[in-house]
């Protein structure tokens, strides 16, 4: 099966170029990988002949759902049959590529469990697996081990892989999603919704970079509202809870009715 790295990027390109690295060092490497620039025209020097791009324009909101799909779609039109998302911070574990392949069949989801790194001026790849430590919140099976997963809802974009046929069955990313926030939520709702299962794939890992945040992301409150009204018109409940009340907290958004609103 044809396999290809889909990547989307807005600056991070010393992220990028360790992803790259880590992507040259897989037991089986992909056979094509598309590295959607929005925006970023920078981007084409850091990967040179190492990928292929594609430029998307970008304004205030970065459109991330759409990136996604452009990738996808430039994939497809040279006949990957496997689609591998990499979010542009997360450096692959050398046989993540290998995983993925090797349980991928039609009609399911499939997502690797993801470690955050420590700040760090750099990182040694060949280390990087005895600092694999995957997030608490999401289920980490032992290398070779496939789990069926019991909610949806813990999906995210980070690394996560599904055959040509399942993309198309679910038709990518709703693209009125654009900026921080809810898009992957409703790509996991959207394969809910369609009977397509999500799994925890051992031994697919990836290492997320670190890079500053801030807690709850305000930066991004307008982001979050406007994607968050979308999501719930679309399902019926507001994704981001968490962040949502942090904001209420701080006396940035409050309820009205069954919506959130800025204060």
């Amino acid at each position: 099966m044809r396999t290809a790295v889909v990547t989307v990027v807005h600056g991070r390109h010393d992220h990028l170029a360790r992803q790259l690295a880590g992507l040259a060092a897989q037991t089986r490497p992909a056979d094509d990988h598309v590295v959607v620039a929005m925006g970023d025209d920078g981007v084409a020097a850091v990967v040179g002949d190492r990928a292929r791009v594609v430029d998307l324009p970008a304004g205030d909101r970065l459109p991330l759902a759409a990136a996604r799909n452009a990738g996808a779609a430039a994939a497809l039109d040279r006949g990957a049959g496997l689609l591998v998302f990499l979010d542009v911070d997360c450096i692959p574990a050398p046989v993540l590529l290998a995983r993925y392949a090797a349980v991928a069949q039609d009609g399911v989801l499939d997502s690797g469990p993801v470690t955050y790194l420590p700040p760090a001026p750099d990182y040694d790849l060949a280390a990087l697996p005895t600092l694999a430590d995957p997030h608490p919140a999401r289920p980490a099976p032992p290398d070779g081990e496939v789990w069926p997963a019991a909610d949806h809802r813990l999906f995210w974009s980070l690394s996560f892989a599904l055959t040509a046929a399942t993309w198309t069955r679910l038709d990518g990313f709703c693209t009125e999603y654009a900026g921080y926030g809810g898009e992957d939520t409703d790509f996991a709702e959207t394969a809910h919704a369609a009977g397509v299962p999500l799994r925890w794939v051992g031994g697919a890992a990836a290492f997320h970079q670190h890079h500053p945040v801030s807690r709850p992301p305000v930066e991004h409150l307008s982001d979050v509202l406007a994607n968050g009204a979308v999501f719930a018109r679309r399902w019926g409940w507001w994704p981001m809870q968490g962040w949502l009340e942090a904001f209420q907290e701080r006396g940035l958004v409050r309820r009205a009715g069954e919506d959130w609103v800025a204060v």
